[in-house]
Order: structure tokens, then C-alpha cells, then sequence
């Protein structure tokens, strides 16, 4: 059983700045973790992922403003998010996946309005 805590969100202004951080449970540093959200009438879409080797893959609506890194020795990933839009007010989730599991944090509220 593998548990993720997200935090970081909250309300920002167009063009303001979040860092969303996970912190999860076990062991940490061999799996690859990824960002998910889910907008309002919308479905749930990736956002961002890096592997255990640091590898980086952004879906096109966020690429050049928003960041993934990890930090293997506090279990943590971060998102940073850079001018903000309004179209990406969104619960965000944390997701791991470990064999044929795959775990989810309980969601961060973002959002992104004047």
C-alpha cells in the first residue's frame, strides 16, 4: 500500500506561480510519479511525469511553464507551475504506479482567477 499527500494549491492570479509537492509513502526513489488533473466537466488528464532516472515528459498545454523534479531523500515530487491560465483551475493529483497497482493522492484544489 503506497500513500500520497499532496499540497501546495490554492488560488492564484493569471499569470501567478504554484509548487504542488507529493510526499509518498515506502520506497520511493525506484518508481516513476506523475501529475495528473482534472478540470471542472473535464477528464482527467496527465500532466506531467518523470521517471526514476529523471526523466521528463510535459503534455503540450504546459510545456515551458510547468517543471516536475523529485527528491529521492524526503519521497517528494514537485510541480512547479509558472504563468498560470485560468484554463488550468483544476484538482491535481499525485500518481504512482507499482506493478499492476497504481495509487492516488487525495487531489489539490488550484485555482487560477482574477
Amino acid at each position: 500500500q503506497v500513500q500520497l499527500v499532496e499540497s501546495g494549491g490554492g488560488l492564484v492570479q493569471p499569470g501567478g506561480s504554484l509548487r504542488l509537492s507529493c510526499t509518498a509513502s515506502g520506497i520511493f526513489s525506484i518508481y516513476s510519479m506523475s501529475w495528473y488533473r482534472q478540470g471542472p466537466g473535464k477528464q482527467r488528464e496527465l500532466v506531467a511525469a518523470i521517471t526514476n532516472g529523471g526523466s521528463t515528459n510535459y503534455a503540450d498545454s504546459v510545456k515551458g511553464r510547468f517543471a516536475i523534479s523529485r527528491d529521492n531523500a524526503k519521497n517528494t515530487v514537485y510541480l512547479q507551475m509558472n504563468s498560470l491560465k485560468p484554463e488550468d483551475t483544476a484538482v491535481y493529483y499525485c500518481n504512482t504506479t507499482r506493478g499492476p497497482y497504481t495509487y492516488w493522492g487525495q487531489g489539490t484544489q488550484v485555482t487560477v482567477s482574477s
